[in-house]
């Protein structure tokens, strides 16, 4: 039976007991990890948040009650337990507390605990449904607390950075007009304004702008954000971002500012000196060397165009792809010369999967032989000209792909990652930062057949291109940035537009009338109108952030009740039905889905 506290007073944290402590009375608390009954003593493991301490339960010392309680004693247990610190005779080097350990006097049982679904240990091999149904016991595990710890660490070493830099924390309101350019709207329906939403942010953009034009100069945040979006082993549909704006800045001072940031974030966190200024790309050269906005160079293996090499090919596939306007690229994936074929087929249909129609590859053999996926349309001179504009050697293997440009970037851009993660060419305590600037204003949706914006509709175009804007728009370049870290993109941000003829001529170009700019963004559009100061922001991903930093898998090892890849909580079991009469209040009502199948058949 659980017992009170009554009277009871704990001293310390397991961990914060050490050697200099022998000799005193302390009192402890926290669950019982595992207990060892040898007889005539009995060992206990104690765990709380800060780690594991040793208590020895002796009849002489603690008593005959005692010592039958403290016999009962089962994982999970929460336990109080009053006693006098010694030295260990049998030193455990592997923990913090393994100097010491506490003989217990008296033991009270808080809490009795039936036995868990799964261990309660570190780098746990349960399977994922299972833990995040039982998040609450998961969360118990040491190293999903120690994320979550460093996870506060670097919340507090934000608000500190931005407030010793004028930064002003502001909260912006979680209920708002849906503005669905971008990322489909979780939606809040109104009681009071029957058949009208909110919309649950996805960021708190226009919002922060608007506090520019108020004046408010720098502006930060740590923000809940949504979007109603697939998952990946990166993405949530509820996230956090370390938010901020600034008044009067260009691209250069906020860059500067965040590389400050980030020196001293890792370097109070992780004990890492980040070298600044830290590497800047543009959004083409990315494209060009990695096929990737977001690459990573911790490694080579980077594309080769051979579309000049290849141009008199035979080969319809180097062919029909150049003829369609699109190229030829490649990557040398040094010493696999001698792969086998099966691995070989297992890439090419991998470069399928990433959009490829297949995949060309020439195996340099370590004998001087080639073979080659099209070797019967390769002449000797263009095979020789394609090895040397590839940069090979013996032993290594080359792989090609052929199509529009945004298919073979896309392609050899994951196949440069996979390549990485089979031969192990990365590691996850190697940070390298790098910027991607000058990014395409606008980019075109075959979906949609418009352009839509890259960023947001609210970045500002370089100066140098807005004569562009009605005549060539897909060749404007913004004055955005991201700051990606080991292949992944940590922050983006931009330069926005201040001026409201500018901000008025990028919604025409996106296809709003002035009726439809003003009825979805006229409340900004308004505040235009009386004086703004220019103004740029940036917005890093808490999660992935701290993902990167704790070298986690995924970001639902750093948050502490996920979501999985429906979008769904196992532990709460939500989303969930709802009573008819809620349904009733908001005036909706919900459609069978056997219904809804037929109106879409029709």
């Amino acid at each position: 039976m659980a017992e009170s506290m009554a009277g009871l007073h704990r001293t310390h944290r397991c961990t914060e007991l050490s050697e200099a402590n022998i000799g005193e009375n302390v009192t402890v608390m926290g669950w019982v990890q595992r207990s060892r009954n040898k007889g005539s003593i009995i060992f206990t493991d104690l765990r709380d948040r800060s780690g594991i301490l040793q208590i020895v339960f002796e009849e002489e010392n603690c008593g005959n009650e005692y010592y039958e309680k403290a016999g009962k004693l089962h994982a999970e247990y929460v336990i109080a337990v009053e006693g006098e610190v010694r030295a260990r005779s049998a030193v455990n080097d592997k923990i913090p507390t393994g100097h010491i350990e506490i003989v217990a006097k008296t033991l009270r049982i808080l809490a009795e605990a039936e036995t868990p679904p799964f261990p309660i240990e570190e780098n746990s091999k349960t399977r994922e449904d299972l833990r995040f149904k039982y998040r609450y016991l998961d969360l118990r595990r040491p190293d999903i607390q120690r994320n979550l710890m460093t996870r506060s660490k670097i919340a507090n070493v934000a608000r500190n950075f931005f407030a010793e830099e004028g930064f002003l924390e502001v909260e912006t309101p979680t209920l708002i007009k849906s503005t669905p350019e971008g990322a489909r709207d979780y939606l809040v329906p109104s009681r009071m304004h029957p058949g009208n939403f909110y919309a649950l942010p996805q960021s708190p953009q226009l919002l922060k702008q608007l506090l520019m034009v108020a004046g408010y100069d720098r502006y930060f945040q740590i923000a809940r954000c949504y979007r109603d979006e697939d998952l990946r082993a990166d993405r949530q549909p509820e996230f956090t971002q370390v938010d901020m704006e600034l008044s009067f800045v260009d691209v250069e001072d906020v860059i500067d500012v965040n590389e400050r940031f980030l020196k001293k974030l890792f370097k109070e966190v992780k004990g890492i000196d980040i070298p600044t200024p830290i590497q800047r790309m543009t959004w083409k050269e990315c494209m060009e060397r990695f096929g990737s906005d977001k690459p990573d160079i911790r490694f080579g293996m980077e594309l080769k165009n051979v579309s000049d090499v290849v141009k008199d090919s035979e080969f319809v596939v180097f062919k029909s792809a150049l003829e369609a306007g699109g190229s030829v690229r490649g990557i040398n994936v040094e010493g696999q010369g001698e792969m086998p074929r099966k691995k070989i087929d297992a890439l090419v249909e991998f470069a399928k999967g990433n959009g490829a129609k297949g995949l060309a590859w020439l195996a340099l053999k370590e004998d001087g032989t080639t073979k080659s996926s099209f070797a019967k349309f390769l002449t000797p001179e263009i095979e020789k000209a394609l090895i040397e504009a590839m940069g090979a050697k013996a032993g290594d293997l080359l792989l090609f792909a052929a199509d529009r440009n945004k298919i073979v970037f896309q392609v050899l851009g994951a196949l440069r990652l996979e390549m990485a993660r089979q031969l192990e060419l990365t590691r996850k305590d190697d940070y390298r930062f790098l910027w991607v600037t000058e990014f395409p204003l606008l980019e075109w949706s075959d979906e949609e057949e418009r352009f839509v914006a890259m960023h947001h509709p609210f970045t500002m175009p370089m100066e140098e291109d807005l004569d562009k804007i009605d005549t060539d728009p897909g060749a404007v370049r913004a004055k955005a940035y991201d700051i990606t870290l080991n292949g992944n993109e940590i922050g983006g941000g931009s330069v926005r537009i201040h001026q409201g003829h500018i901000q008025e001529k990028m919604l025409e170009v996106l296809g709003f009338t002035k009726e439809k700019a003003q009825e979805q963004f006229g409340f900004l559009l308004d505040a235009f109108k009386y004086g703004v100061p220019p103004h740029a922001g940036l917005a890093y991903g808490l999660d992935r952030l701290v993902m990167l930093m704790v070298e986690a898998d995924s970001i639902r090892d750093v948050i502490a009740f996920p979501k999985v890849k429906d979008a769904s909580c196992l532990m709460m079991e939500a989303p969930s039905e709802v009573d008819v009469k809620q349904l009733d209040e908001l005036g909706i009502a919900v459609k069978p889905q056997e219904e809804t199948a037929e109106k879409d058949a029709e």
